[in-house]
């Protein structure tokens, strides 16, 4: 996995979540899908919170 990926969405967390807004418009910037931002915010045991779509779960 990219190491920058994780790196942007640990830096985005606050108190261990990540709006899924804020995620979604990362994976945009980052140009990666949002799978990849979800792959990395479970792996840094950061949870997606306001999500809508169920495009991370």
């Amino acid at each position: 996995m990219d190491t920058n990926v994780k790196e942007k969405v640990m830096a985005l967390a606050k108190e261990g979540k990540l709006p899924c807004k804020k995620a979604l418009a990362l994976a945009d910037e980052l140009g990666v899908s949002p799978s990849a931002v979800g792959k990395a915010a479970n792996d840094s045991s950061i949870k997606i919170v306001g999500c809508q779509l169920g495009c991370f779960g």
